[in-house]
């Protein structure tokens, strides 16, 4: 059992305020058949050829091609606001789909795509030597997740985060559940993707660490075992950014609705801060086996926001209110000071009573009995929010280069 900890907010001019930036993966389909369209090598292509159809990358992020030829990456660039980051992510998905209408498709946020399908590698060397290591775990994987990075001071600081952060990742990973379909059927999940992710050798929850070193002697050590191809595969659902100074929480599915991924990123943003907070403050990281965390992560793979999880401080099963009513507390004292208490509050009651990606999917089929229209109802979620006044062009942070903040283009 874990016990919460309240750490009184600094004055705002003594913390460091902190940028969130993300990755979006997005399918690829035929915009008249709903197939998967495997057109990312010829779309990024054209992207930067052009440097993108709004003109260049700049605040809204970057384009790039992921694992598979019917999937692609969108990359944000550093924002300090939420609601600029959701104008560059409706943004990013307007403009994708801009371009994918020149090559006739169309780019949808499913974490997985509902029929049935064989994809196809984008053309890379790496690629190809993980096809030849892993075999159908690499043939089957097409996915689509949500990657949000929070800037962090240090590595040690970046270590401390994860640590206590760990035991709100399975609530995330509920909260974006948007992939209950594969190869053509329900598979009882409200996030599939996750399950089928959890097939490569490091993805899921970690150990406590305790300290920069001692994370970085555990990747050493994996490396080491020649299993991993290189340190790109280090997959844990929390991990230090190898190429800048953030971490990195890469638990949740790629959300339908852009309104549910910014306030999911505030969230994540809230909750580095207060980790980070309890760390200075000398607070130990809370215990809890990674063994039960690997099955609240489970549950909340199976269930969702309509089912039971597991109390992310005290174990037992426990409702969606119950298990978001901690993390409020928790969290509450951070979202303030970002100015993010309203946002993420209305967000968390919306899901609670609409449901995910995935609750929506269903409620699709339900309407049509054709999995077929369940996909082109997800387009039209997707960009529900690209009008106009929601698509104005964001403007990264103050002091920040107009260029995204994580690493782009690693592919899984």
């Amino acid at each position: 059992m874990c016990r919460i900890v309240f750490i009184r907010s600094p004055p705002r001019n003594t913390w460091h305020l902190r940028r969130i930036g993300v990755e979006e993966e997005l399918l690829l389909i035929d915009a008249a058949t709903g197939t998967l369209a495997p057109v990312a090598d010829s779309l990024v292509a054209a992207w930067e050829t052009s440097a993108g159809p709004a003109g260049g990358p700049g605040p809204v992020g970057a384009m790039t091609s992921e694992l598979k030829q019917e999937q692609l990456e969108l990359v944000s660039a550093p924002f300090a606001e939420a609601q600029e980051l959701l104008g560059a992510l409706v943004r990013g998905r307007l403009n994708a789909d801009r371009l994918a209408g020149t090559f006739g498709a169309r780019t949808v946020a499913l974490g997985t795509y509902p029929l049935r399908s064989s994809s196809s590698l984008v053309h890379s060397e790496r690629y190809l030597a993980m096809s030849r290591r892993y075999g159908i775990t690499l043939k089957e994987q097409l996915t689509c997740g949500f990657h949000i990075h929070v800037s962090v001071e240090s590595e040690e600081e970046a270590v401390a985060v994860i640590d206590r952060i760990r035991i709100w990742l399975p609530l995330l990973l509920a909260l974006g559940a948007n992939s209950p379909y594969w190869q053509g059927a329900d598979s009882g999940y409200s996030s599939y993707r996750y399950q089928v992710w959890r097939r490569w050798p490091t993805a899921g929850p970690t150990d406590i660490f305790s300290s920069a070193a001692a994370y970085r002697a555990h990747v050493e050590a994996l490396l080491h075992c020649e299993v991993l191809l290189d340190p790109a595969m280090v997959y844990f659902d929390a991990r230090v950014s190898a190429a800048h100074p953030t971490v990195e929480i890469r638990v949740a599915d790629v959300c339908l609705d852009a309104e549910d991924a910014a306030a999911i990123a505030a969230l994540v943003r809230a909750l580095v801060e207060t980790a980070a907070r309890q760390w200075a403050a000398g607070h130990p990281a809370p215990s809890c086996p990674t063994e039960v965390l690997r099955l609240a992560s489970w549950k909340a793979s199976s269930a969702g926001v309509h089912g039971p999880l597991l109390h992310p401080l005290e174990n037992p099963p426990c409702g969606y209110a119950e298990a978001v009513a901690a993390l409020l507390v928790h969290a509450r004292a951070a979202l303030e000071d970002y100015g993010d208490l309203d946002l993420v509050r209305e967000a968390l009651k919306r899901i609670g009573m609409a449901g995910t990606g995935a609750d929506a999917q269903r409620r699709s089929l339900r309407r049509s009995g054709n999995l077929r229209e369940v996909l082109f109802d997800a387009v039209q979620r997707t960009h529900l929010y690209s009008l106009p006044e929601c698509a104005a062009e964001a403007q990264p942070a103050a002091g920040e280069p107009d260029t995204p903040l994580n690493g782009a283009g690693q592919g899984p």
